[in-house]
């Protein structure tokens, strides 16, 4: 197998992983599925009963919460101004930057190709378009689309998850 797991990752019971996956300093809940190509950087949480789709990018700051579906190409970013080097021409540090949060509320799915800038919080069961870039708060139980990423509608608490279109 392909894959760099570092020693201070902590996996979950029953996580399937596969091939071409870097993972170091990150969490990793019970019974998520990881596919390849997915990098989860240090800092980063991700709950129990995920998936999280070939690759995907899951920065320092992220935290997603259990049952969340990150589909293919996902990115996130956590830092707002980003620089190689300061003003003076100095390779930039880890003390050079604040790391910009993210997070993920329980049962949200995050389409393929979106883009997710630091600072934000996607609500419990929110659903985020493919393609779309978000850059403000979405709502729990709101469907979002597009660049930037608006409110499409509400997810009604009695919808059946197949009606959604």
């Amino acid at each position: 197998m392909l894959r760099k797991i570092s020693a201070d990752v902590q996996l979950g019971q029953a996580v399937k992983i596969s091939e071409f996956v870097n993972l170091y300093g990150c969490v990793v809940g019970d019974n998520t599925k990881i596919g390849p190509f997915v990098e989860i950087q240090k800092g980063a949480c991700i709950g129990a009963s995920c998936k999280i789709s070939s690759h995907s990018f899951i920065c320092e700051g992220v935290s997603i919460a259990d049952r969340v579906c990150i589909g293919h190409s996902v990115t996130f970013i956590n830092d707002k101004y980003p620089r190689a080097t300061t003003r003076v021409g100095q390779l930039k540090t880890d003390d050079d930057w604040e790391c910009q949060t993210i997070r993920v509320g329980q049962g949200a799915s995050i389409g393929s190709g979106a883009v997710l800038l630091g600072g934000i919080t996607i609500g419990e069961n929110a659903i985020v378009g493919a393609g779309s870039v978000v850059t403000k708060d979405v709502p729990k139980n709101t469907i979002v689309a597009g660049n930037p990423a608006r409110i499409l509608r509400q997810i009604e608490d009695d919808e059946d998850e197949n009606s959604l279109s």
